[in-house]
């Protein structure tokens, strides 16, 4: 159910109320197909999320290599989800033609029309010195993004 929003809350019936409270004020209800699917996928057979999870990994660990590669990137090992969250403040100071890379979102911005890639900054999330990479594409989607932002990044002077 990748991107589907959706959750709930196993906890004692004080604290659900609390959330039930809170979470109300940031959102309405999720669509009811959602709900349907979200079903669906709690009463399957786990065994169908063997080659799932194996294909994320694997997409994971295409991706970290490729990182890893890339002079000034620094990368750590994600144990859920789908992301990456490579530290790339190596390259805050860094220009290229009209560019300057000042924080992450300005390196997002700059792989966006150099690079043709699109990327999250991390400040969004609590790491301002990072940038958010999904890995949930093809391996051949992925090769290509990570050759491009290679590229792109080896410009930065």
């Amino acid at each position: 159910m990748t991107g589907w929003r959706l959750g709930y809350i196993g906890a004692p019936r004080e604290i659900a109320s609390a959330c039930d409270k809170m979470q109300g004020q940031f959102t309405s209800a999720t669509s009811s197909i959602t709900q349907k699917a979200a079903i669906a996928a709690m009463n399957a057979d786990p065994v169908v999320l063997k080659d799932m999870i194996q294909a994320f990994h694997k997409r994971r660990d295409l991706v970290l290599l490729k990182l890893n590669e890339m002079k000034g990137v620094k990368t750590n090992v994600p144990e859920g989800a789908f992301y990456v969250f490579p530290d790339v403040s190596a390259f805050f100071g860094k220009s290229y033609n009209e560019y300057v890379i000042k924080d992450s979102h300005d390196l997002c911005m700059y792989l966006l029309d150099e690079g043709l890639i699109a990327l999250v900054s991390g400040d969004a999330f609590g790491a301002p010195a990072c940038i958010r990479i999904s890995y949930a594409a093809s391996e051949e989607t992925l090769t290509e993004a990570m050759r491009r932002m290679k590229n792109a990044l080896e410009k930065l002077v």
